[in-house]
């Protein structure tokens, strides 16, 4: 966990859409926060400094709330559509030492062999990592691999004090052969043979 995670909360009592815009309107975002057999507690974070923050997935943050510090995992961030703007933030109490479950952002680098392309299958992959040690993204190299070749999950190497939860036979990333355009048949030759064997009219010698 980064040292920069720590935000001050203040506590609301105020609940419903009303409330959550005028939060927003002075950049600030409504959270709730739950977990560890707590009751929610509806929360008040600074804008500028969450935004920031979430744009890493699995950030666990150091609260302060009235002077109570509490470590929150960030579950879920509901934004606007259409603008983005984050409306609300759900928070997961965790403890120092406890594992949790999370998903993990899978990067893929390298370039495969000439004349091939990769399929990336899973964008993500489902581990169980301490708290406050939450591996940022997981890597897979694909340098130099033929068609054909694939990275299951099994084959993913994560950092210590990870587990994989995800299913080990799980597809990663798959290199495949790029597909070649076959040439089209020359049809407009064919028409325009086909064109000069028409057999002229005959008319009637009689008429």
């Amino acid at each position: 966990m980064a040292d920069d995670n720590k935000l001050s909360a203040e506590v609301r009592t105020n609940f419903g859409k009303g409330a959550a815009r005028k939060i927003r309107a002075v950049n600030k975002i409504p959270a709730v926060l739950y977990g560890h057999g707590t009751d929610p507690r509806h929360l008040t974070l600074p804008g500028h400094e969450l935004m920031l923050l979430v744009r890493k997935s699995n950030q666990v943050l150091e609260l302060d709330i009235a002077g109570e510090t509490e470590l929150a995992l960030v579950k879920d961030v509901q934004r606007d559509p259409v603008k983005q703007i984050i409306e609300h933030v759900d928070l997961v109490i965790v403890k120092r030492g406890e594992k949790v479950t999370v998903d993990i952002p899978v990067i893929v680098e390298g370039e495969p062999a000439a004349g091939t392309t990769i399929n990336q299958d899973a964008n993500t992959i489902s581990v169980e990592a301490e708290a406050t040690h939450i591996p940022e993204n997981v890597t897979v190299s694909v340098e130099g691999l033929e068609a054909g070749a694939q990275i299951t999950a099994a084959e993913v190497t994560l950092p210590a004090g990870s587990t994989l939860l995800t299913e080990p036979t799980t597809l990663v990333v798959g290199v495949v052969g790029e597909q070649v355009a076959d040439e089209p048949v020359g049809e407009a030759e064919g028409a325009a043979e086909g064109d000069g064997d028409v057999v002229p009219e005959t008319t009637d010698s009689a008429e």
